[in-house]
């Protein structure tokens, strides 16, 4: 198994990097959620467009919808790192925080990236304030995860002044309380986004689905018919719509993955604070094991993913200051796609494991809709879908690793080498995780198989990359701390890292050998290969039982996530 250079292996950014400014909008958006959102959340579940709207006017009088608004047109001129913790503390606000991600993500960085100096001037602005509200349209019926097959046509006008726009457009998040939509239809130079104001003749709105759960969140169908935009609406250049699309929604995912966070964390609040008032066999839920277990695996889920995602916003941002124009701006864009598809899958299945989680300490009532788990329950399952499904995110990570690394797995820019000297338990996990990973690339790139057509091998090296992007994200993200602060003001976090690396480690295991022993047909090599991943010198595994007391009990002291 070959080893290689690092890319990913470096000090990035993590949550204990915020200054005090960003603490104080973290703040804001805590205070706006609580003294704001709260008090409305029946009136919002119940479509009170008005009271959405207010909530709208709100946040942009806050500043809070042009976090990544430059000044000149409104906004804050921050960056994704904030934009992440604001999207992370807007997950406590239940639907509102959808409708809020759509508005303030898809919804207003269209104009940002591609929009023209007479655009952003015109949208950017009342996006900013609130004034307007924002809307994304490229789902159709026929056009889901195959987003670039839609049906909605624009035509070019006789005088060439604008275009006629025709078809429909699903599940529009902020359908109902939108001002202005960023639709993408097809025209002869292929897909095309047009920005559509609702006041145009021809626009019209469907009446709201009838959901699971995001209740509150406006979804409706978006009707065109015969719709003239001018020629000036065109957003980014005609026949280029898809790049628009595409790098617009890997956006998106990592924005959902910092919600996702907010709402694991309340729902890990929610089950302490639960917890600790339910009495059977005369004791505290929190003093079962079994119970101490769940709510340390939510904690361990929860910093690994707020480990991988706040490293990717500072890794991104570090590459977006150091654009030089609008092309370079969509190629370092698309150089993070696996990294914000992989925040997606582990953010979104970390929120649902601790929706579940909450909703089973709660037990009979967390299944009643008078305790909040349960709407959080219902609110979480679209996350695994919408933004693209955590099935076509995987296809998307593993194609890019495979493309990018399976003729040379050996360049795959990974952890470092553990090249002799003293390394810790975490530090070898890592590195041997990253041997398994080549290892799967190396077997698959001389295959024969034809991934397109076997996609579970793609959903195993996604899943082998995304455990190892993870591990390592909480390894660095500890490593950095103890060295801020010592060893022990930041015991807990070495606990979690050291549950977070070896059980990472044994998923990667089970992954690779899943893959090895179905990829290679040759039953000698095959042999070789799974006794060579039997023979890797890991660190003996430990009692992870008394690691996870110790750390459930720091949490149920708490009383809510804080590692």
């Amino acid at each position: 198994m070959e080893t290689a250079e690092l890319r990913w292996y470096q000090d990035g950014f993590t949550p204990e990097d915020f200054t005090e400014e960003d603490q104080l909008i973290a703040k804001t958006t805590e205070l706006f959620v609580k003294q704001d959102v709260a008090p409305k959340m029946t009136a919002i579940e119940q479509h009170d467009y008005a009271a959405g709207s207010k909530l709208f006017g709100k946040a942009g009088e806050l500043g809070l919808l042009g976090i990544e608004v430059p000044e000149q047109y409104g906004g804050l001129s921050l960056n994704k790192k904030v934009a992440g913790l604001v999207a992370e503390k807007m997950g406590f606000a239940g639907s509102f925080s959808v409708s809020f991600n759509i508005h303030a993500g898809v919804g207003t960085l269209p104009y940002v990236y591609f929009g023209t100096e007479e655009q952003k001037q015109s949208y950017l602005p009342k996006l900013a304030a609130g004034e307007w509200i924002g809307a994304y349209a490229l789902t159709e019926s026929n056009a889901g995860s195959d987003a670039l097959q839609a049906r909605t046509s624009a035509v070019l006008n006789e005088d060439g002044t604008g275009w006629i726009l025709n078809g429909e457009k699903q599940w529009i998040t902020n359908a109902q309380l939108a001002n202005v939509y960023v639709v993408f239809a097809n025209t002869s130079e292929g897909m095309t986004a047009f920005i559509v104001e609702r006041t145009y003749p021809g626009v019209s709105v469907g009446p709201e689905e009838k959901k699971m759960g995001i209740k509150g969140s406006s979804t409706a169908t978006l009707l065109l018919e015969d719709v003239h935009v001018p020629q000036a609406n065109v957003l980014g250049k005609p026949g280029q719509g898809h790049r628009v699309a595409l790098n617009i929604l890997n956006m998106a995912r990592l924005k959902l993955a910092f919600s996702n966070i907010g709402s694991a964390k309340q729902a890990l609040q929610l089950a302490v604070t639960y917890g600790k008032v339910r009495k059977q066999f005369q004791k505290s839920l929190v003093d079962f094991t079994m119970i101490q277990e769940k709510i340390a695996n939510m904690a361990v889920s929860i910093y690994g993913a707020e480990s991988a995602a706040y490293r990717t916003a500072g890794a991104l941002d570090d590459a977006l200051q150091a654009v030089n124009d609008s092309e370079d701006m969509l190629k370092k864009l698309a150089d993070f796609a696996m990294e914000c598809a992989i925040n997606k899958v582990y953010g979104s299945e970390v929120q649902d494991q601790a929706v579940d989680e909450a909703v089973q300490i709660h037990g009979g009532y967390g299944y009643m809709q008078e305790y909040e788990v349960e709407r959080l329950y219902r609110d979480a399952r679209i996350s695994r879908i919408f933004e693209g499904t955590n099935e076509i995110n995987r296809l998307t990570i593993g194609k890019i690793l495979m493309k990018k690394y399976a003729g040379s797995p050996e360049s795959l820019p990974l952890s470092p080498v553990i090249a002799g000297g003293e390394a810790g338990r975490n530090e070898r996990f890592v590195a041997f995780a990253r041997r398994l990973c080549q290892q799967s690339l190396y077997t698959i790139g001389h295959s024969a198989l034809q991934v397109d057509q076997e996609q579970e091998y793609l959903r195993l090296l996604a899943d082998i990359v995304k455990d190892l992007y993870v591990m390592e994200s909480a390894l660095l993200r500890t490593q950095k701390a103890i060295r801020t602060n010592g060893p022990g003001k930041e015991a807990i976090k070495q606990a979690v890292a050291d549950v977070l690396c070896e059980e990472g480690y044994r998923r990667v295991e089970e992954a690779a050998i899943s893959l090895v022993s179905g990829a290679e047909t040759d039953a000698q090599k095959r042999a070789e290969i799974l006794q060579q991943i039997r023979n890797l010198p890991v660190p003996l595994y430990e009692n992870l039982f008394v690691k996870k007391r110790a750390i459930a009990k720091e949490i149920t002291n708490r009383a809510r996530y804080f590692v």
